[in-house]
């Protein structure tokens, strides 16, 4: 059957609708059709009444019945955006969330401070989003994206080359409970979003985060807190004397992580809220003098 443009957007529209409300409903239609016939949405207006090619219908179709299926739409779009920056994304990474941008910001802000060409890692990088953030803003910053999935740190190479950031921003294979290689060397900054579901809040996700996302990098540990015990001791060795760790946290994590720090020699300097008022990063000094 012969559909114009604007069928495909009222029947994927209407079809959201058995679960959603209308405005989420639009805006997924939307945004599908936008991914899949390369239009911009002044250009999905404007041609409402020309005839779909029979592929964007077919695979209008295939992409209505993945989101209704419960897979999020950052993987059935292949892409999404963090931090204003287009970032590619696959099932082995999460997606990144508005959450993330309370640690981003810390990171920044800090980072802006700390002298000419400051070296910053970004641990447990997933897609890259962290770190290209910080790149993107901070002009001369050098910065590591590391990760334990080659999978992982195959697509923030592919992220960093599409934001233009391939001679500062690097990327590389690291374990987060591990001690950090010694080629590494040393950071005037590390920024983590780390793994900090329990085993019990594991059972519990929501079907589009237990069925798609990755649970290496959702899984913390029986109490969610293994990464920042790690990193607080282990990575300390790739730390410049009063250097900077900056963490994310899951709700309700915020004084659990602060000791953990504490306990491994750093000192409390800020914790900050996401945008939905939850408490959802620290960034500590490491008071080490060597």
């Amino acid at each position: 059957m012969v559909k114009k443009i604007s069928d495909l957007y009222s029947e994927a529209r209407k079809a959201f609708m058995t679960q959603e409300d209308a405005q989420t409903a639009g805006l997924l239609a939307r945004s599908l059709l936008c991914h899949i016939t390369g239009k911009t949405n002044e250009q999905i207006l404007t041609d409402r009444d020309l005839y779909a090619k029979e592929e964007h219908c077919e695979a209008m179709q295939t992409a209505v019945n993945r989101v209704l299926s419960g897979e999020p739409l950052a993987y059935v779009l292949g892409q999404w955006e963090f931090y204003g920056l287009p970032l590619q994304i696959t099932k082995d990474v999460l997606i990144p969330r508005d959450d993330t941008c309370a640690v981003t910001e810390l990171a920044i802000h800090q980072a802006l401070f700390l002298g000419a060409a400051p070296r910053i890692m970004d641990l447990c990088t997933g897609s890259g989003c962290i770190g290209i953030a910080i790149a993107s803003r901070v002009k001369d910053a050098k910065v590591t994206c590391c990760d334990i999935s080659r999978e992982a740190i195959a697509l923030a190479k592919k992220n960093v080359a599409a934001n233009k950031l391939s001679s500062r921003v690097s990327c590389v294979q690291a374990d987060a409970l591990s001690e950090p290689a010694a080629f590494l060397g040393k950071f005037d900054m590390i920024v983590s979003n780390p793994p900090y579901i329990t085993t019990k809040e594991m059972a519990e996700l929501p079907k589009s985060v237990k069925d798609y996302e990755p649970h290496l990098a959702l899984h913390g540990g029986a109490d969610g807190l293994d990464f920042y015990r790690s990193i607080a001791k282990n990575y300390a060795v790739a730390l410049k004397p009063g250097a900077y760790l900056c963490f994310e946290f899951g709700m309700g994590q915020g004084d659990a992580v602060c000791s953990i720090l504490e306990e491994n020699g750093y000192t409390i300097l800020e914790r900050s809220r996401d945008y939905n008022k939850r408490e959802r990063a620290v960034i500590a000094r490491y008071d080490r003098k060597d």
